[in-house]
Order: C-alpha cells, then structure tokens, then sequence
C-alpha cells in the first residue's frame, strides 16, 4: 500500500456520510478507506484501465474456441496452396 501524502477535508450531508458509515462498519474498514475505494472504481488509474482492458480482451476468446470441422492438416494444405497461388 502506498504511503499517504495529501490530506483532504470532505463535507459530506448526513445521508452520504450515513452511507459511507454503514459500509465502513459493514465491511471492517476505515470511512477514509471505503472513500478511497470509491475514488479508485469512479477514477481508476492508468494499471486499472490496462488490467481491465486486457481482461476483457482475453474474455473475447474464452468458450468461443471451436475444433475446426476440417483436421489441421487439410487447413494447412488449403493455406499453403493459397500462399503458393498469391506468388504467381
């Protein structure tokens, strides 16, 4: 965990600070820490946006993955043939 550097004064109305309380106490952390969590899910860093973006990317492939009807090395013949096609 990084070290605290800034400190912040907050003004919150009795419903907001009532929220952040109940959470606080719900979950067994600080009222200053589930503030932090809050700000990290609203504003995520720059490592957050590329973690999620590349958790998202490799979701794109999970279950969609399908044995070809062809065996591998009839793909591989069609493709050569092609490339061999494209050279004359």
């Amino acid at each position: 965990m990084s070290v605290m550097e800034r400190r912040l004064q907050l003004l919150l109305d009795l419903e907001r600070y009532a929220r952040v309380e109940d959470e606080a106490r719900r979950s067994g952390r600080s009222v200053s820490a589930v503030i932090r969590t809050a700000i990290d899910i609203a504003y995520p860093g720059e490592v957050e946006v590329r973690v999620e973006a590349l958790r998202s990317l490799l979701e794109l492939g999970v279950g969609t993955q399908e044995a070809p009807e062809e065996a591998w090395e009839i793909i591989k013949e069609s493709l050569e043939g092609d490339v061999a096609g494209d050279r004359s």
